[in-house]
């Protein structure tokens, strides 16, 4: 299930409900983003998506993920709108028979979400505002699974 939304969620609740009633899960690996307040730099982030266009590509990246690892299920909330420090901004849990795979797969889905998902990201803080690309370093974890 891929889910956008302006409201804080509670991370450890996501987790406790997708592992719920697994029988024939053997692994779950998840990961919490969390916006960071860059040393005074960041008052608040604001993420922008296209509704109905960043789910779909979301959807379709996931339902690679779903094959290319084999998994039982997945999970990806991420945050648009405001977003102050120390708020989850995405989390994503996937399940799967095996470790490796779950945890591939996360890495996998957080590469994609991180350097090639269509959200704008702007950081608002004392200097004003200023838009986000992503790093060098996101695009190389990224192009690893190409």
């Amino acid at each position: 299930m891929i889910r956008l939304s302006d409201q804080p969620f509670e991370p450890g609740a996501l987790l406790t409900e997708f592992s719920k009633d697994r029988r024939e899960t053997g692994a779950i690996a998840s990961f919490t983003g969390i916006a960071r307040a860059e040393a005074g730099k960041t008052e608040v982030l604001e993420l922008e998506a296209y509704p109905g266009f960043t789910e779909s590509e979301i959807g379709r990246i996931a339902d690679q993920a779903r094959i290319r690892f084999g998994l039982d299920d997945l999970l990806i909330r991420h945050r648009i709108g405001r977003i102050e420090p120390g708020e989850a901004i995405v989390f994503v849990a996937t399940a799967a028979s095996h470790r490796r795979s779950a945890f591939e797969a996360c890495d996998f889905l957080m590469d994609y979400l991180k350097s090639r998902a269509p959200f704008w990201k702007k950081e608002h803080g004392p200097d004003g505002a200023r838009w986000i690309e992503p790093r060098s370093e996101d695009y190389a974890d990224a192009a690893r699974w190409d």
